[in-house]
């Protein structure tokens, strides 16, 4: 597999005479790939109908005549003022109702007829224009959907919609009343028309009605990707792309990826530590300029299967960023940590964001590889050694991993719509059973929860399923590893009610969950072996043989055969000592990593990433702070 290096540009921000001085360093200086356009509607057509794509044109033809390949975007992400007069009511609106005003990006709601005729418009255009262009070797559409909370609008359009996709989906009122229990508290509806949004109700919505709203929600996303890709598709026969984001769980990014050929993510470790994640002070403190050690590594591994095999990171953090609370640079050595990290998951090409530090807009205060005087800022340096290190490795691909985590898109909306504790969240939950893993030194791959077949695999992981699909339960029937399965999986119907009999109802395993209890923080529920739960831990009946239990003798982790069943969610150190002892169980052999450094293999080359601020020496093998290295497999 080939690595490629590649940076986002706007031509439209500095003075044309620059462009081909820009061009040409980025190519003295590696870089194979330039993302343009995604923001430039403004530019592209400053009022209804006045298109000016020469300036387009001219950027397009100094970067591709001097060896770059462009990736063009949609600029559907930002569309411009006139937009809103000609559609005054395609502004998404908040749970209170507040419209999400122009002003700042993302301001459209998806469900919205006349925006979605304009993204086919200006998109259909472009392709027209540049689909044969041979500069342009690849898409993007739109940017970072689900990006500032986004996804749900509470419009009028996103009623109507709403509406329509329920009669569609249930057929009758009747039907709907019977999934959702309407019975209760006497919310049966006459007609669909009668059924609003789930929001500002006097306490909380019905929880199928919730997440009814949140699988509507994740399609009209879908749909309007599928609008652009169906116009690009009509002209162009380059890939096409989205950048998606990092720990937005607001659409089902497995579905979008069926629509596209290549899945891209931007990747803000620094940001996402301060900004995304729960942890503690201490930890945050340890890793303030490197970001959290799985993190990265996650979406790595999710969006490669998203990507159907083929991913990059299309927005890699350079230096500070200017959104997160608070914003310290990297320490030396990170940003050739975190593109050498991405390599070895499998990344076809890491670039960068941004080429030049802007001097005005919201994003003034965000690093690029140029400061904003044009001069190298200290990112620019990294990348000529990574280069030179790109020159020397041969290419490798993408492991084999043993151990497989699935991750399921509709179980994070149910979850969010009935959490039954401020703290449970799924994907928390995942990060902490996949953190588990890579203190193990495991490599990993994440997996939809309709995955048919789990043969390439030793062990799997399925945390937190709301529902475990037919398909799951007998790729699961079948599978002659071992599994973990839970906590809080197989415990609710698709409609998010409490199945009989009660879950998780696994093939062969008698056990059943028959009460649930949230934690608060500080507290947990000590096991008989020294480790714990914390957030979340159930009560199980059954004859299923027991492998762990609480201090109180309650089951902790039941199995039947390779079938294992977790009641609770352990802490760091407790998931570690149970997957440790499964992979023992399989074979699978494990590492005790020390704080910050972790593993990943490759077909041919076993990488060692260090994300502590020291030196670690691990089996002989001496990895410097805020450093990668590498090696043949052992």
């Amino acid at each position: 597999m080939k690595r490629t290096l590649g940076v986002c540009y706007y031509p439209e921000h500095w003075p044309e005479e620059r462009w081909a001085q820009d061009a040409a360093q980025m190519v003295e200086i590696g870089l194979t790939w330039v993302r343009i356009g995604e923001f430039a509607w403004s530019r592209l057509e400053p009022a209804p109908g006045d298109l000016q794509f020469d300036w387009l044109d001219s950027a397009i033809e100094i970067l591709g005549d001097a060896g770059l390949r462009v990736v063009l975007g949609t600029p559907t992400a930002t569309p411009p003022r006139w937009m809103l007069d000609k559609h005054p009511d395609m502004l998404a609106l908040d749970e209170n109702g507040h419209p999400r005003k122009f002003g700042s990006r993302r301001h459209y709601c998806f469900s919205h007829e006349g925006y979605r005729k304009e993204s086919r418009r200006i998109t259909r255009l472009l392709a027209e224009r540049y689909g044969a262009n041979p500069h342009v070797a690849a898409w993007q559409t739109d940017n970072e959907y689900g990006c500032h909370d986004t996804v749900l609008s509470y419009s009028d359009a996103a009623r109507n919609a709403f509406q329509d996709w329920l009669a569609r989906r249930y057929q009758s009122p009747d039907a709907l009343n019977r999934a959702w229990g309407n019975v209760f508290w006497s919310m049966e509806y006459d007609r669909f028309d009668q059924i609003d949004l789930p929001n500002q109700t006097v306490t909380e919505a019905n929880h199928p009605h919730q997440l009814a709203f949140r699988r509507f929600s994740s399609d009209q996303v879908i749909a309007l990707n599928k609008i652009q890709v169906d116009e690009i598709r009509a002209h162009s026969d380059a890939p096409i792309l989205h950048n998606y984001m990092g720990r937005v769980t607001d659409f089902d990014h497995y579905a979008m990826g069926r629509d596209l050929d290549i899945a891209t993510w931007d990747s803000y470790p620094i940001g996402f530590l301060s900004d995304r994640l729960e942890a503690s002070d201490d930890h945050k403190a340890r890793f303030l300029r490197q970001g959290d050690p799985d993190m990265q590594a996650f979406h790595h591994d999710l969006y490669r299967t998203v990507g159907k095999g083929r991913w990059w990171v299309m927005e890699q953090q350079p230096g500070p960023v200017n959104w997160a609370p608070y914003n310290p640079a990297p320490l030396p050595g990170m940003v050739r940590l975190w593109t050498w990290e991405a390599f070895a998951h499998g990344a076809e090409a890491v670039c960068y964001f941004r080429w030049r530090q802007a001097p005005f807009g919201q994003e003034q205060m965000h690093a690029g590889l140029l400061r904003t005087d044009g001069e190298p800022a200290p990112a620019l340096d990294e990348l000529a050694e990574i280069k030179r290190e790109i020159e020397a490795l041969p290419d490798v691909g993408t492991g084999k991993a043993d151990v497989a985590l699935i991750l399921d898109y509709e179980s994070c909306w149910a979850w969010e719509a009935q959490p039954q504790g401020a703290d449970f969240n799924m994907f928390r939950l995942a990060l902490s059973a996949y953190r588990a893993l890579r203190q193990c030194g495991l490599s990993i791959d994440i997996l939809p929860p309709d995955t048919t077949d789990l043969s390439a695999y030793k062990l799997v992981l399925a945390p937190g399923l709301m529902t475990i699909p037919d398909a799951l339960r007998n790729a699961l029937a079948a599978f002659e590893g071992t599994a973990l399965i839970g906590p809080r999986s197989g415990s609710k119907t698709a409609e998010l009610s409490i199945p009989i009999p009660m879950g998780p109802n696994l093939p062969g395993l008698d056990a059943t969950v028959t009460l649930a209890e949230s934690l608060p923080p500080g507290t947990d529920i000590p096991l008989s072996d020294g480790g714990r739960f914390v957030h979340w831990v159930e009560r199980i009946e059954g004859e299923a043989e027991i492998v762990r239990q609480t201090e109180s003798g309650a089951p902790a982790l039941v199995h039947a055969g390779d079938l294992h069943y977790l009641a609770g969610w352990p802490d760091e150190d407790t998931f570690r000592a149970i997957v440790r002892d499964l992979c023992d169980g399989v074979g699978i052999q494990t590492h005790d990593l020390p704080d910050g450094l972790r593993i990943r293999d490759t077909e041919s080359h076993r990488f060692y990433i260090n994300y502590a601020p020291e030196q670690i020496t691990f089996n002989g093998i001496s990895v410097p702070p805020a450093g990668a290295v590498w090696t043949d497999l052992p």
